[in-house]
């Protein structure tokens, strides 16, 4: 098979199993707290920061619209024309196998397990990154959910009280809308700068302005898709926490979730697990929450938590698993 049709068949079901499983990450609570608005409305907000960001990234970085996350670090002597994670068109083998984690991921997602897909495609490109994203997506986990405890436990104890029991005022539905969309709006940036390296990595390291065009359409449209279709199976996970359908709920969790992001986006450009960091955050809410409402954790809730953690180390396991595989088959 011709290596420019696998690079754009990757780059498209990269497109598909990355959207479908991410962007619930960064736009659930979105989907959850506007279920009454038009999905086109939803669709055209998150559609016109992502064709921003992955423009600005294109021409603020040379063509390269990974942020410089599949470049590596100049100190150690990357760059676009020498990246960390080949260019597609200069690996020795490139074949359908290279299809195999994209695949595997749109099976998994479809059953709602909300694997890595940092692990299970970039792992493939270059074997040897995989120590550094582990442990940079275990401390973006573990960061998350101490941030997320602390925050929910003492900062915002009496608003999430005042949130499940109180509805909106009417003179301030307006004022935290545009709260809640501005925050998703911050979080949706960063969360853009740090995956869109998982779809990318499909594509030559410099992108002409013809096929950021193409990707960019392929990119809405799948976009479209997960909000005409509401999230999906992964959207289930963000439901099934806490008062997470409250604009006002939604609005701490997406900007808690963004500066988080931030932060490791400024830290480094190692690519990282931003399912790891969202599942972290989720879990310190979700006890803290709970434990504010009911001055205990249920077993239930922990249960829930560690099914939560587990189906995500599911994911690390099958992601090693691919490579010996691809090792083997090549």
């Amino acid at each position: 098979m011709d290596p420019i049709i696998i690079m754009w068949l990757g780059f498209i079901l990269a497109a598909y199993s990355v959207v479908g499983n991410d962007v619930i990450q960064t736009l659930g609570t979105f989907l959850s707290s506007n279920e009454e608005k038009p999905w086109y409305l939803l669709w055209l907000f998150a559609g016109s920061i992502m064709t921003v960001t992955l423009v600005y990234g294109w021409y603020q970085h040379g063509g390269d619209v990974s942020y410089e996350r599949l470049i590596g670090d100049a100190a150690d002597g990357f760059n676009l024309d020498n990246p960390k994670y080949l260019d597609p068109r200069n690996i020795d083998g490139f074949s359908w196998v290279y299809l195999l984690p994209p695949l595997v991921l749109m099976v998994i997602t479809r059953v709602g397990i909300p694997v890595s897909t940092s692990f299970l495609i970039l792992t493939f490109f270059q074997p040897k990154g995989l120590y550094d994203m582990v442990i940079k997506s275990m401390s973006g986990y573990l960061v998350a959910f101490v941030a997320a405890v602390v925050l929910y436990l003492f900062i915002t104890k009496s608003l999430e009280r005042k949130f499940a029991s109180t509805p909106i005022p009417d003179d301030r539905k307006k004022w935290w809308t545009a709260a809640q969309w501005a925050s998703t709006g911050f979080l949706w940036t960063q969360w853009l700068a740090q995956d869109f390296a998982n779809i990318y990595v499909y594509l030559p390291r410099r992108v002409d302005g013809q096929t950021l065009f193409l990707s960019l359409t392929v990119l809405l449209l799948m976009l479209g898709y997960i909000f005409y279709s509401k999230g999906g199976a992964i959207q289930a996970i963000v439901k099934a926490k806490s008062n997470t359908g409250d604009i006002r709920s939604a609005t701490f969790i997406d900007l808690s979730f963004g500066i988080i992001l931030f932060f490791f986006k400024e830290l480094n450009n190692i690519p990282m697990s931003t399912t790891w960091v969202f599942l972290g955050l989720l879990a310190g809410r979700e006890i803290a929450v709970r434990y504010n409402l009911d001055s205990k954790v249920s077993q239930a809730t922990l249960k829930n938590l560690g099914m939560d953690l587990g189906k995500v180390f599911f994911g690390l396991v099958i992601s090693i698993a691919l490579v010996y595989l691809i090792k083997w088959i090549t």
